[in-house]
C-alpha cells in the first residue's frame, strides 16, 4: 500500500500543488517554513482525517482563503483509491473515498494506516496521561474499527454523565434511575475499552522491547507497562464508590478516560530520569513497535513519516533507523530535512533510491 499521487489546494501555506510520489523513499528539502512538514501532514490527513499538529481544521486553510482541499490516490492491493478532504470555514469536514462521502469518519480509520514520527512527540513522555491515551488509541483504532466506536460511545456517556452531575449540584435534584443509566452504558463501552487496550499491550510491550534494544543497543533497561484503574477493581463498583466524590467535583474522577502508560528507566520515571537521548530513544522505540503493530495486524506495511529527524536525533538513531530503511524494513516514507546534500549523501551511501522534492515558499519542484 502506497501513496502514488498528493495534490493540495490552499492547505496551510500552499495556494496550489501536486506531486507524483515514489512507493520507496519520498525526500522532501527545504528552509525552515518552506512547507516540507505541511506536506506530511496532508498525508496524514488523507489517512486519519485529520491534522498531526493542529485538531481545528479551519486553522489548516490558507490565510486570506475559505477552504482548502486535500486529494490523494493510493495503490492498495494493486487497486487504485481515490481520498479526498475538503474543509471550508464555518461548515462541516467532508471526506470522500472513491468519490463517495462517509457518513462516519471512523469507517475511513485502519484502511490507508500511518505512522507520524516528529519531534512533537516529546509530548508523550514529558505531557499528561491524555497523550498516551492518545498514542495507544490510535494504534488500536487503526486496527480495530469497533474499538473506535466504542471509544466515541465513551467519550458521548461521559460527556452526558459530568453534565448531569454538574445539572445536580446546579439544581439540589438528583435522578437515582438517569444516573443508574448511565453509568451502565459507561461501564459496557469502559469494560470493552479496558480489555481492548490490556490485550493490546501485552502483545505490544513485546515488540517495544525488541526495538528499544535495538536503537539502544541494549544500553540500559526501560519498560513500558498499562496503568488503569480496573487493573484493581471492577468499573460499575469504582463509580458506585466514587458517586459522592464525582458529585462534589461535578466530574466523572475513575474510569478508563484516566489511564495511562508509565514509562520507566532502572524502574524510575523516564519523564523524570531519563536524558534526553534515552527519551528520544524510548519515543523512536515506541514508533517502530507501532509500525510493527499496524503490519502484523493488517498484513501490508503502513506509511512511515519522519519529520525533521536528521536535525533533531543524533547520528546514532539516525543510523539506526536508515539501517531498517535499507535493509527494507519499511514501505512508503516520507522524510523532510533542511539539508538536500546530508540526505542525498546518506542514502548513497546505504544504496538507496530516492525521490527528491525541493520545497520553498509553498512551491515543490521535483
Amino acid at each position: 500500500m502506497y501513496l502514488q499521487q498528493l495534490s493540495v489546494i490552499n492547505f496551510k501555506n500552499y495556494t496550489e500543488a501536486a506531486i507524483t510520489l515514489a512507493d520507496g523513499v519520498n525526500v522532501f528539502t527545504g528552509d525552515n517554513g518552506a512547507g516540507k512538514t505541511n506536506l506530511l501532514d496532508a498525508v496524514h490527513y488523507l489517512s486519519l482525517c485529520k491534522s498531526y499538529f493542529n485538531p481545528i481544521d479551519s486553522q489548516q486553510i490558507k490565510t486570506g482563503t475559505d477552504f482548502f482541499i486535500i486529494t490523494g490516490s493510493f495503490n492498495k492491493n494493486g487497486q487504485q483509491e481515490a481520498v479526498a478532504c475538503s474543509v471550508k470555514r464555518n461548515q462541516k469536514k467532508q471526506f470522500k473515498r472513491n468519490k463517495k462521502d462517509y457518513t462516519r469518519l471512523a469507517d475511513h480509520i485502519g484502511l490507508f494506516p500511518l505512522v507520524m514520527v516528529s519531534p512533537y512527540d516529546i509530548s508523550i513522555i514529558i505531557e499528561g496521561s491524555e497523550e498516551r491515551r492518545k498514542f495507544i488509541d490510535n494504534v488500536i483504532s487503526q486496527t480495530d474499527n469497533s474499538y473506535l466506536d466504542e471509544l466515541i460511545n465513551y467519550n458521548k456517556v461521559l460527556t452526558n454523565r459530568n453534565a448531569l452531575l454538574k445539572l445536580i449540584s446546579e439544581t439540589g435534584r438528583y435522578d437515582p434511575q438517569l444516573m443508574e443509566v448511565l453509568d451502565e452504558q459507561l461501564t459496557q463501552s469502559g469494560v470493552y475499552i479496558f480489555e481492548k487496550r490490556k490485550a493490546f499491550m501485552k502483545a505490544f510491550t513485546e515488540i517495544f522491547d525488541t526495538h528499544y534494544a535495538f536503537i539502544s543497543e541494549n544500553a540500559e533497561k526501560v519498560s513500558l507497562e498499562y496503568d488503569s484503574p480496573l487493573l484493581q477493581e471492577e468499573f460499575a463498583a469504582i463509580l458506585k464508590k466514587n458517586l459522592e466524590k464525582d458529585r462534589y467535583l461535578e466530574r466523572t474522577s475513575f474510569g478508563v478516560h484516566k489511564d495511562d502508560l508509565l514509562f520507566t528507566i532502572h524502574g524510575m520515571p523516564m519523564k523524570k530520569f531519563g536524558s534526553q537521548g534515552q527519551q528520544k530513544s524510548f519515543l523512536i522505540a515506541l514508533k517502530l513497535a507501532q509500525y510493527s503493530f499496524l503490519y502484523q495486524q493488517n498484513g501490508f506495511k503502513p506509511i512511515l513519516l519522519l519529520d525533521d529527524i536528521f536535525d533533531k536525533l543524533d547520528n546514532k538513531r539516525v543510523t539506526k533507523l536508515m539501517e531498517m530503511i535499507s535493509d527494507h524494513h519499511f514501505g512508503q516514507v516520507f522524510i523532510t530535512d533542511t539539508h538536500e546534500e546530508r540526505v542525498k549523501e546518506v542514502f548513497k551511501n546505504l544504496g538507496v533510491e530516492i525521490q527528491l522534492f525541493k520545497v520553498k515558499g509553498g512551491e515543490i519542484d521535483a
